[in-house]
């Protein structure tokens, strides 16, 4: 799996078919105290963010506003100034200001890979927030039967459990209710990447032991964000996702999300990938730079094309 100084970036599908490059990504607010303190009519200004929040008590507030008359500086300015804030916590009040939300290491107990979560304006986070835009343009288009992708990637280490989790954070953060389903019940990550419980889940569904309630967990701190783990390890993974039940359940979550992204197991070596990506229509690719076998890779994106799968392109995972 991808560490956090991995990098994401698009680059040609191995046939070179379907490739996008990684353009036009969502403009986002200018980092921390640059920022103008001026928010849009009926927008929470900063201070009252971070007086919400708990950083500034409203006596501290008053002060950064006089600060900010006298010396015609703007509220971040002059509350670092004054020593009563930090980068870190204007940063936090631009997020939420502009509906970015994001963790706060120390205060979440989802794990420092999911980079999105926790450093929207990263290097990382961007290249993410690029390959976003262009599966929304590609895919996720508001047309019915396009709201759900799988993430597929030949081998195992690839990265594919990384850009599952940052891509599913990314489309939350631009306000699209997502569901992360991990489908890969060989050997599941997904709740260990969010701190999750995995008693239940997808398994449990698909064998008609599990309950909703138990089988999806939001994600605290990320409004729009549902993550439905591996559930206990079935010892027939292929054959739980070749019965109707499952289709029956993408065609529920697809009804209820607005985007449906599936874990997968290592398509190179098991059927299973190849199950979710002919119901979801259309897979994403993950190789390893000096990692994937090129030859591995054109065998599962032959596979995915005779089962009449769209391949919207690759992603490289260069770390």
């Amino acid at each position: 799996m991808a560490q956090d100084g991995a990098h994401v970036e698009m680059t040609a599908s191995v046939e070179k078919r379907n490739v996008f490059p990684v353009e036009g990504a969502s403009p986002v607010p200018a980092r921390g105290e640059g920022a103008s303190p001026v928010p849009a009519r009926g927008e929470p200004s900063i201070g009252a963010i971070l007086v919400r929040a708990g950083r500034l008590s409203i006596e501290d507030a008053g002060r950064v506003l006089r600060l900010q008359r006298e010396q015609d500086l703007r509220f971040g300015e002059a509350a670092i100034k004054l020593e009563l804030l930090t980068k870190a916590d204007i940063d936090f009040a631009l997020a939420h200001q502009f509906d970015r939300p994001y963790l706060v290491r120390g205060d979440s107990d989802v794990s420092e890979q999911v980079v999105t979560a926790y450093d929207p304006l990263s290097r990382q986070a961007e290249a993410l927030g690029r390959l976003r835009t262009e599966l929304m343009l590609r895919w996720f288009d508001g047309s019915p039967g396009r709201n759900a992708l799988a993430i597929v990637s030949a081998e195992r280490g690839d990265g594919r459990s990384f850009l599952a989790a940052n891509l599913a954070v990314a489309f939350a953060q631009l306000g699209q209710t997502t569901l992360l389903i991990d489908a890969d019940m060989r050997n599941p990550t997904q709740h260990i990447l969010f701190n999750l419980g995995n008693r239940s889940g997808l398994s449990t569904m698909l064998s008609g032991r599990g309950q909703r309630g138990a089988s999806i967990w939001q994600v605290p701190g990320l409004p729009g964000l549902s993550i439905m783990p591996a559930g206990a390890a079935p010892p027939n993974p292929a054959d739980l996702l070749a019965r109707p039940v499952f289709e029956q359940l993408l065609s529920e979550m697809a009804q209820e999300f607005e985007v449906v992204l599936f874990d997968s197991a290592p398509a190179a070596e098991y059927a299973d990938a190849r199950a979710i990506a002919v119901r979801c229509g259309a897979a994403l690719l993950v190789a390893r730079k000096n990692a994937t076998h090129v030859w591995r890779m054109r065998s599962v994106s032959e596979a995915l094309t005779d089962a009449r799968t769209i391949i919207l392109g690759a992603v490289l995972n260069d770390f």
